[in-house]
């Protein structure tokens, strides 16, 4: 049965909050290899990781060549965001390459194309869509042959509101994307306001769609709240952007990417996510959870503690670098 809805507007209220930069800290490797388990035995539950894998410093040595960063990158977490996708289809030898660098139980949650989302920076290099569908899919079809797929994420503007001309385009995608596990995350509230939000949930669980469940600052209609629910019985997916309104309502400014996500979580906000985590564990079969507040460095560094708090080990990463001086 679909689900239908009305549509609704209402103004943006704006809120304004500075936020300190965290002190970014370096550390020196040597070569040990993890020895570590999942979950007690378990399935791996609960994958953690940040968006991106070249501005996470604190993972890695001096003088590392980008080249080389997701292969040590893997040895720390067992996911990572691909959002180089997003700002251009890539060749399928940038994926084989990806593959090849990664351990055969890592994953990727790819970002859809720009072009898909309607954020269109720039020229858009196809000449209709089924052939922008036809290249994304082409390029992303080696991690699917690998089983490193683990969602498509189609994030969309803070413009895309509700209404009845995007409720069919989801419809649209979700037929093009087959059954590729692919993820909502929204940016406009409208789709998670009272009179909506039940419905919209059901629209995802009548579609197929993966709820992302987002941590974002609450900065009036080009943001949504924190809505802690499972759309679909394999995979749930968490994103963490901070919570710095201040920066989150500046994106004209040439700066933006400085500022938007520059938040330190501390253990207080982790220790209730790590809660909401456990209850989503409870619903679905696996958990991807990504750090996205890098504006300072602090998404690898939370991803870490978030790891402990809810004590989850993983095996098979790639071999870890430690402390020199680390017994």
């Amino acid at each position: 049965m679909a689900v239908e809805f009305d549509t609704i507007y209402y103004p943006a209220v704006i809120l304004f909050k500075k936020q300190a930069a965290a002190v970014k800290v370096a550390f020196f490797f040597f070569n040990v290899q993890n020895k570590i388990t999942a979950n007690e035995g378990a399935l791996l539950m609960i994958y953690i990781g940040v968006t991106g894998w070249g501005d996470h410093d604190i993972l890695y040595p001096d003088g590392i060549k980008a080249s080389e960063k997701l292969a040590v990158y893997a040895s720390h977490f067992p996911v990572v965001e691909l959002d180089a996708s997003f700002y251009a289809i890539q060749p399928q030898r940038n994926i084989e390459k990806w593959i090849k660098e990664t351990p055969d139980s890592f994953q990727f949650v790819v970002k859809a194309y720009q072009g898909m989302t309607g954020h269109e920076r720039g020229k858009i290099p196809f000449a209709s869509e089924d052939e922008m569908y036809e290249a994304f899919l082409a390029s992303i079809e080696p991690l699917k042959e690998a089983n490193k797929l683990a969602i498509v994420l189609f994030q969309f503007p803070p413009w895309f509101e509700l209404n009845r001309e995007h409720v069919n385009k989801l419809r649209q995608i979700k037929k093009r994307m087959g059954n590729l596990p692919v993820a909502l995350e929204f940016r406009h509230q409208s789709w998670f306001h009272p009179r909506f939000k039940e419905k919209t949930l059901a629209f995802m669980r009548a579609e197929g769609w993966i709820h992302t469940v987002c941590d974002e600052p609450q900065a009036g209609e080009g943001s949504v709240p924190a809505v802690i629910a499972v759309t679909d019985q394999q995979k749930a997916l968490v994103r963490f952007h901070g919570r710095n309104t201040y920066g989150w309502n500046r994106p004209k400014d040439k700066n933006w990417r400085d500022v938007r996500y520059l938040y330190r979580y501390s253990q207080e906000e982790l220790q209730e996510w790590a809660d909401y985590i456990r209850a989503l564990e409870k619903q679905t079969e696996h958990v991807y959870v990504l750090f996205n507040n890098n504006s300072g460095g602090d998404a690898a560094q939370n991803a870490k503690e978030m790891i402990e708090l809810l004590g989850v080990q993983y095996e098979q990463l790639a071999p870890r670098q430690l402390d020199l001086f680390s017994e």
